[in-house]
């Protein structure tokens, strides 16, 4: 009876922290699928556009100041409770936008939730796999991808029974206040609220056994740990990757590989695909393998396989490297982020603000590269920011997966 109640308790909570997850796929995927009514209602150029995608990366990128100081106040549930609800307001506030100024800091207050919710959803994520010793991240990951897929969806057909941006947004806010509530309940309390009586009474004791609350805000303004800079390396270089597969697979397929207009866009279909699928299996890889193991042989794959692809040239081999990059560059942020909350509050808010980093970033220099000489070379970095994944990997003290192994075999 015991081992069904804590099974129970983990997928409720599961279920709980997944829905957070799809929360902020959908909600940013219901925003940039209407884009082009967004340009056409704001009367916006080419320039302008990119500037508003720019303020919601930017926002995120910046937000890490206030996130850790949220996180330590309010606690990670709390955060994703709060941050959630405000990225639904933000879709309405965001079609009744009257002019470019105003969508610009809906945008980027956009991006400040985005990187609340981001690190508290995460944050929710490890404490589920501590507490109950199992791993979920990779599966939780993959709902992101489910969110985006489902507001994809109602993109196409709200679009199809109205133009109305406003009507759209309505419902999308109610199904992510919806998703809220069904969260609310079972998301896992935080163990050590941090609230200001809390850390002032622990500032204020003296001598050796000062409590960890105390400890952590003595240190809050400390320099980051050189094992959080190796797993934000192994972040931005990850992000970098998968970043730059998304917004230049397809202009590789038609501009280098010769892929007809058709086949163009099968290359961000097929990393799309294997990063899901291989977010579902994940978990049970980290289970057997360990986390590090996992990103070490996951990040090779991604740098060989695209490798492949460039020097071979041609479609067929482009789908293949696109494959292995998908499978491989896929568990890199969901295991780094479990290694990044085991630091810390903190330190889990910088790696997060790190790869947001190098998701905004990462792209526009692929393009620089790419301009300054061609996309094979701009793609050969993307390989060579993979294969950096790995150095950094090695650089970091990952859990082993034999105690976990065995635990696991211990309740089957």
């Amino acid at each position: 009876m015991q081992r069904s109640f804590v099974r129970d308790e983990f997928r409720r909570a599961q279920l709980a922290i997944a829905a957070l997850f799809c929360v902020l796929g959908f909600q940013y995927a219901t925003w940039a699928a209407r884009l082009p009514a967004l340009k056409s209602r704001l009367d916006l150029s080419e320039a302008e556009l990119g500037l508003l995608l720019m303020a919601c990366g930017v926002g995120a990128a910046a937000s890490f100041p206030l996130v850790a100081a949220l996180t330590r106040r309010w606690g990670s549930r709390r955060l994703a409770l709060v941050s959630a609800l405000f990225l639904g307001v933000l879709l309405l506030a965001l079609a009744a936008a009257p002019n470019y100024p105003a969508a610009l800091v809906v945008m980027c207050a956009d991006g400040v939730g985005v990187g609340c919710l981001n690190v508290a959803m995460n944050a929710q994520g490890a404490a589920l796999e501590a507490r109950h010793d199992r791993t979920a991240m990779s599966q939780l990951h993959a709902t992101f991808s489910a969110g985006s897929l489902g507001a994809a969806l109602l993109a196409s057909g709200m679009s199809a029974l109205s133009s109305s941006v406003a009507l759209h947004f309505g419902v999308a806010t109610v199904l992510v206040l919806l998703l809220t509530l069904f969260a609310q309940p079972a998301l896992l309390p935080d163990e050590k609220p941090a609230d200001a009586a809390a850390e002032s009474a622990a500032d204020g004791a003296a001598g050796p056994g000062a409590d960890a609350p105390g400890k952590e805000a003595r240190r809050r303004w400390s320099l980051p740990a050189r094992v959080t800079l190796w797993m934000g390396g192994a972040m931005v270089c990850g992000t970098v990757a998968e970043g730059a597969m998304n917004d230049w697979s397809a202009l590789y397929m038609k501009e280098v590989a010769d892929a007809s207009a058709r086949l163009a866009p099968l290359g961000i279909a097929v990393v799309s695909v294997m990063m899901v699928l291989a977010r579902l299996f994940a978990d049970g890889w980290r289970t057997r393998f360990g986390d590090g193991r996992v990103v070490r042989v996951g990040s090779l794959l991604a740098a060989a396989g695209l490798a492949f692809a460039l020097l071979a040239g041609g479609v067929v081999p482009a789908l293949i490297g696109f494959a292995c990059m998908g499978l491989g560059i896929a568990a890199v942020t969901p295991c780094v982020y479990v290694a990044a909350a085991r630091q810390g509050s903190e330190a889990l808010a910088l790696v997060a603000a790190m790869g947001t980093t190098g998701l905004l970033a990462g792209p526009p220099l692929i393009g620089f590269l790419a301009h300054g000489t061609n996309l094979v070379w701009g793609m050969a970095a993307v390989a060579v920011s993979a294969s950096l994944v790995s150095v950094c990997a090695a650089r970091i003290g990952w859990p082993a997966a034999a105690a976990r192994g065995a635990e696991v075999e211990a309740k089957a």
